[in-house]
C-alpha cells in the first residue's frame, strides 16, 4: 500500500508564501522584478490555519488565528475560546473572564503567555486566591493566535488537567518590514442608566524592522471602557434545618433525615459598572548573526473597574413555613422584622507586569539551544485600597412582618410585607436609621519567575528518530496578601445628609420575569458617602490585618523525542516524553491572637484580638513524573487517526493552603463556622486517554470526532471537623451572648464584660479544611464538523461535547465532601459569508447546565448550580479599501440571561440580566 506523502490541506497563506518564494527565485534567475507577495486573510483563512495546526501537531490540539493584523475573531478572548469543541466560559458581568475545558473548571486549565505562566490576583474575597487567568484583563487585538493543548506534553509547564492554553501574541520578525494596524470602536451597552451610553475602544500596533532585518521593534496598545449596568433577584445562602419549618410534605424516600433548606435573605440588586482596561506591550528583536535571535519583551495590562451597587433585602432570622417534597421551605415568614436597605461600593484594581527575555541558537545545523527567563508580577488593590465599601440603612424598631414565595421552580420569587406598624411606611425616610459599615480589603501580590534552558537535535540523515528535546526549567511561584476586614454597627442620627432616595422598579428586571412581587422601591445611595459620614463621627473602626504567604519551588526536567516511520504502508508519528518535577511548598500566616469574642450586637459575635502578631508555618513538597505518548496514523490522504496517553497535575488553590485558622461566622445561636488551609496539599493527577479520527475532506472542510477519559487522584475538598478553637493564652473560646451579662450586647466595644469568660459556654466550632479526599473518572465525547461551501462565501461550524463522570453532586446528600465544577455539556453552530469586501458571522454559544461552586456566600457545604444558558453573537465587516474596513458586533444580541440555584430549581441563588452589547467601528492596516 503506498504512503500518503500528498497533503492537499495546504493553506492558502501557505501557497502564497511559496509562490511569492519561488517569484523571487525565478526573478533572480531572469533578472525581471519579482512578484508582490500575496497575503491572504479573513474569515476562511483564519479558519484553514487553525485546522493545519489541529492536524500537523502530536496529540489534540485545538487553535484559533487572527483573521488579519490586529484582528481576532472575538472582542475577548474566553468568547472565542469558547468556539472550540470542549471549551466552555464562565461570564463576569456577562463578558467572559474564565475557561472551563472538558469539564474541568478555571482552576484546572492552566494559561501561557507565549509559553510562559502567567500570574494571576483577585481582590474579590468570595473567589479565594487561585491560579486561574482572567481573560478579561486582555486586549485580543495584540494577539496573533491560541493553542489549547487538551492532551500533556513533557516540554510544556505543568499545571493543566483540562488544558494547558496558550495566547501568542505578534513578534517584529513574524513580519515583513514595517506593518501597522488601528482599530477604533464605540461600545453601546443597552444595559447602561448611569454612564455613558458610548464608551470607546482603542488599539494601535506598529511593528517594524531595521539594519537589515537585524533589528526588529513592535508597540502595541490599547484602552477599553466600558459602562454598564447589573439586575439581579438573589438569596446569599440556603441554609439548612434553619429557623422552623413544617417538613411533612417531604419525600422520606429521597430525603430520610428530612433536612430543610431556609432561604437566609432575599435580595433585589442594581449595580451600575464602569470597566476601564489598559494594555501595552513592547517586543524587541535581535538577529546579530544568522544563528542567533534574542527577544526581550515588557507585557502589561491595567485592569479597574468601579462599581456602585445597592440592594432592597431581608433577613429571614427564625423564620417559619413549610417546606415541598425536596425540604425546601417555600414561604418562610418572619414577624416583627425590618427591611434592610444596602450600599455597595467596589473598587477592584489589577496591574499586571511581565518581563521576558529569550535567546535562540542554532549551534549546529542539526544542534540548537534555547534560553527563556521571565519574572511576571499579579497586583491587585495596590497600596492595600479597600476592595469593597458596605453600607447597610434599616427600619427601625422590626415592626414589619415579611413573608416570601419560593414555591416556582423558574423565574422570579415574590415577597410581601405588612409595614402598617411604621407610620408613612417602611420606605418613608423618617423610618430609617444607621445599621453598619464594612470594609474588605484583599491585595495580593503574584510573582512567576521562571528559568528554561532545553536543546534539540534534529536528525538530518535517514532513520524514524527525527528530533530529541531536553531541558530544565525552575518554576519560582509567589503568593503574599493582606486581608483586612472592618465591620462595626454604628448610630449616624438623622440620615439627611446621606441624600437616601428610593426608584420605583420601572422595567427592572424585565428580561428575568414580573417584578409584581418584589419591592415596590429600590433604595439608592452611595456607600462611600456613609462611610465618611460614619469617620466624622467618631465611629470609624479598623480591623486587625492578616499576612498570609505561600511560596512554591519546582524543579523540572524533561526529554521528548519525535519519530516518523510507517506501518503496514501508513505514515506513522510518534512523539513521547518523561518530565520529573519536584515541588516545595512554604506556608506562612501572620496574625494577632484572638482574646475570644465579644457580646457587640444581637445579631453580631465581634473576634477581638490582642496587639502581638504571632506566625504560623507549615511545610510540604512532593515530586512527580510525567510522561506523555502521542500516536497518528495517516489512513488515506484525508483520514488521520490519533491516540494519546499523559499524565498531567494541577496544583491546590493558593488559599487553600493558608496554615492560619480564621473565624469565618460567629452569630448569637450560631452559626459557628471556621477555615485553616493546608500548605501539605498534593497536587491532583490525571491519567488522560484520548482516541479520536479526524477526516479532512476539502480546503478549509474536517469533521472529527474523539473520545476522552482521565483518572484523576487526589481531587481535593472540604472535610469538616468540629472542634474547640484556642484563644492566645490556649483557653477555649467562649460564646458570652448565652447568658449576657447587665450592659451586653455593647456595640461601643468598651463593656468588658460582654468578652467571653471562662464561665460561659465553650463554642464548637464547625472547621473547614481542605485535603486530599477523592478519586474519580471523567470522559466524554467530542464532535466537530467545519464545512466551506465551495466558492459560494459561505461556510458552517458544529461542534459538540458530551461529558460525564461520577464526579456529580448530590443534592439529598448533607455530607457532600467533593464534586467537580464546571461539568457541562456544550456546543456550537455557527455560520459564516465572505465574499469579497464582505463578511458576517453568526453564532450561537450554548452550555449544560453545571455546578459553579460548592459554597454560597458565606455558608460552606451547600451548591451553586448555573442553569443551562446559551447566547447570539453576531459581527460583520466590510472592507472600504484594501486597508480599511468598518464593522459591527452585536454580543447577546437575544438578551439571555443568567439563572443560578441552589440544591433545587426553587432555591433561587440568583437570577440576573445584563442586556445585549453592540460594538461600531472603524479598522485600518498600513
Amino acid at each position: 500500500m503506498p504512503i500518503y506523502n500528498k497533503r492537499f490541506t495546504l493553506s492558502a497563506l501557505s501557497a502564497a508564501v511559496i509562490s511569492a518564494a519561488s517569484a523571487g527565485t525565478y526573478a533572480q534567475e531572469t533578472g525581471t522584478s519579482a512578484l508582490e507577495e500575496i497575503t491572504v486573510t479573513g474569515i476562511r483563512q483564519s479558519l484553514t490555519n487553525a485546522m493545519d495546526v489541529k492536524r500537523d501537531s502530536a496529540g489534540v490540539v485545538d487553535a484559533i488565528s487572527a483573521e488579519d493584523i490586529g484582528k481576532f475573531p472575538d472582542t475577548n478572548l474566553a468568547e472565542s475560546l469558547q468556539r472550540i469543541t470542549g471549551v466552555s466560559i464562565d461570564r463576569s458581568n456577562n463578558e467572559g473572564n474564565k475557561v472551563t475545558v472538558r469539564g474541568f473548571g478555571p482552576n484546572f486549565n492552566l494559561v501561557t503567555l507565549n509559553g510562559r505562566q502567567m500570574p494571576n490576583s483577585s481582590a474579590l474575597q468570595s473567589e479565594g486566591i487561585n491560579r486561574s487567568f482572567k481573560f478579561a484583563e486582555i486586549s485580543a487585538e495584540s494577539v496573533s493566535g491560541v493553542e489549547v493543548f487538551k492532551t500533556g506534553k513533557a516540554d510544556i509547564y505543568s499545571g493543566g488537567i483540562g488544558s494547558t492554553i496558550n495566547i501568542k501574541t505578534a513578534r517584529p520578525f513574524d513580519y515583513d518590514g514595517f506593518v501597522a494596524s488601528a482599530s477604533v470602536k464605540g461600545v453601546m451597552d443597552t444595559s447602561v442608566e448611569k454612564g455613558d451610553t458610548v464608551t470607546p475602544e482603542i488599539a494601535s500596533m506598529v511593528s517594524s524592522t531595521f539594519f537589515e532585518d537585524k533589528l526588529g521593534v513592535l508597540v502595541a496598545v490599547s484602552h477599553a471602557v466600558r459602562d454598564s449596568r447589573s439586575e439581579s433577584v438573589s438569596t446569599q445562602a440556603w441554609v439548612p434545618n434553619y429557623g422552623a419549618a413544617d417538613t411533612s410534605a417531604i419525600d422520606r424516600s429521597k430525603n430520610p433525615e428530612a433536612t430543610y433548606w431556609a432561604p437566609w435573605t432575599f435580595d433585589v440588586d442594581v449595580a451600575d459598572h464602569q470597566r476601564e482596561r489598559q494594555n501595552a506591550q513592547l517586543v524587541v528583536q535581535f538577529a546579530p548573526v544568522d544563528n542567533v535571535t534574542a527577544t526581550l519583551d515588557y507585557t502589561a495590562s491595567r485592569y479597574d473597574e468601579d462599581i456602585s451597587m445597592n440592594r432592597t433585602s431581608v433577613w429571614f432570622d427564625s423564620s417559619t413555613g413549610v417546606t415541598d417534597s425536596n425540604g425546601t421551605v417555600i414561604n418562610p415568614s418572619v414577624l416583627n422584622d425590618e427591611l434592610n436597605f444596602w450600599a455597595w461600593n467596589y473598587q477592584f484594581v489589577t496591574e499586571n507586569d511581565s518581563v521576558g527575555l529569550n535567546v535562540e541558537w542554532d549551534a549546529t545545523e542539526s544542534l540548537s539551544f534555547g534560553l527563556d527567563v521571565h519574572d511576571s508580577t499579579s497586583h491587585s488593590q495596590p497600596g492595600g485600597i479597600p476592595a469593597e465599601t458596605i453600607a447597610n440603612t434599616r427600619n427601625p424598631g422590626k415592626l414589619v412582618d415579611i413573608t416570601a414565595d419560593f414555591s416556582s421552580g423558574s423565574g422570579l420569587p415574590g415577597i410581601s410585607f405588612d409595614d402598617s406598624a411604621l407610620a408613612g411606611g417602611a420606605f418613608a425616610p423618617e423610618n430609617i436609621v444607621s445599621d453598619l459599615f464594612q470594609e474588605r480589603g484583599l491585595e495580593i501580590e503574584n510573582q512567576i519567575k521562571q528559568y528554561q534552558l532545553d536543546g534539540t537535535w534534529e536528525n538530518l540523515d535517514d532513520g524514524a528518530l527525527k528530533t530529541i528535546k531536553f531541558g530544565i526549567a525552575s518554576t519560582d511561584y509567589k503568593v503574599d496578601s493582606y486581608d483586612s476586614q472592618s465591620f462595626a454597627f454604628v448610630d449616624l442620627g438623622d440620615l439627611a445628609s446621606l441624600g437616601i432616595d428610593f426608584e420605583q422598579l420601572g422595567d427592572f428586571g424585565d428580561q428575568i420575569g414580573s417584578n409584581a412581587g418584589l419591592f415596590p422601591l429600590l433604595a439608592d445611595y452611595e456607600a462611600s458617602d456613609f462611610i465618611e459620614a460614619v469617620k466624622a463621627s467618631g465611629q470609624y473602626f479598623e480591623a486587625t490585618p492578616t499576612f498570609n504567604k505561600v511560596e512554591e519551588e519546582t524543579l523540572a526536567a524533561f526529554v521528548t523525542a519525535d519519530f516518523e516511520t510507517e506501518f503496514n504502508g501508513y505514515p506513522v508519528r510518534l512523539s513521547t516524553g518523561l518530565r520529573f518535577e519536584d515541588t516545595e511548598v512554604v506556608g506562612t500566616s501572620i496574625q494577632n491572637g484572638i482574646l475570644g469574642l465579644s457580646y457587640w450586637h444581637d445579631e453580631e459575635l465581634r473576634e477581638v484580638n490582642d496587639d502581638t502578631p504571632s506566625a504560623d508555618t507549615l511545610e510540604g513538597s512532593y515530586t512527580r513524573f510525567l510522561p506523555n505518548l502521542d500516536a497518528s496514523v495517516e489512513l488515506s490522504e484525508e483520514l488521520v487517526a490519533r491516540a494519546s496517553y499523559s499524565r498531567t497535575l494541577s496544583r491546590a488553590d493558593i488559599s487553600a493552603m493558608f496554615p492560619s485558622t480564621s473565624l469565618n461566622v460567629s452569630r448569637p445561636g450560631g452559626p459557628f463556622n471556621a477555615s485553616q488551609g493546608n500548605p501539605g496539599l498534593l497536587p491532583i493527577t490525571s491519567d488522560n486517554f484520548d482516541l479520536s479520527v479526524e477526516y479532512y475532506y476539502d480546503e478549509g472542510s474536517y469533521a472529527s470526532l474523539g473520545y476522552f477519559k482521565k483518572y484523576v487522584e487526589n481531587f481535593i475538598g472540604a472535610t469538616f471537623e468540629d472542634r474547640v478553637i484556642t484563644d492566645v493564652n490556649g483557653n477555649p473560646i467562649t460564646d458570652p451572648s448565652v447568658n449576657p451579662r447587665p450592659g451586653c450586647p455593647d456595640a461601643s466595644g468598651a463593656n468588658p464584660a460582654c468578652l467571653g469568660n471562662a464561665s460561659d459556654p465553650v463554642v464548637t466550632w464547625n472547621v473547614a479544611t481542605p485535603g486530599n479526599l477523592e478519586d474519580a473518572e471523567v470522559y466524554g465525547w467530542e464532535l466537530a464538523v467545519q464545512h466551506m461551501f465551495g466558492d459560494t462565501g459561505f461556510g458552517a461550524i458544529f461542534n459538540a461535547t458530551i461529558v460525564d463522570g461520577d464526579v456529580e453532586y448530590d443534592v439529598y446528600d448533607n455530607e457532600n465532601v467533593f464534586a467537580l465544577t464546571g461539568m457541562s455539556d456544550s456546543a456550537n453552530l455557527i455560520g459564516f459569508y465572505e465574499k469579497d469586501a464582505f463578511q458576517a458571522r453568526l453564532a450561537y454559544n450554548w452550555r449544560d447546565d453545571f455546578l459553579l461552586a460548592t459554597r454560597q456566600s458565606q455558608i460552606g457545604g451547600q451548591p451553586v448550580f448555573n442553569e443551562a444558558y446559551g447566547q447570539w453573537d453576531l459581527n460583520a465587516s466590510y472592507d472600504v479599501t484594501e486597508d480599511i474596513s468598518v464593522f459591527v458586533e452585536g454580543l447577546n444580541i437575544t438578551e439571555e440571561t443568567i439563572r443560578r440555584h441552589g440544591r433545587f430549581a426553587n432555591q433561587l441563588v440568583s437570577a440576573q440580566q445584563y442586556g445585549a452589547r453592540y460594538n461600531i467601528g472603524v479598522r485600518a492596516k498600513f
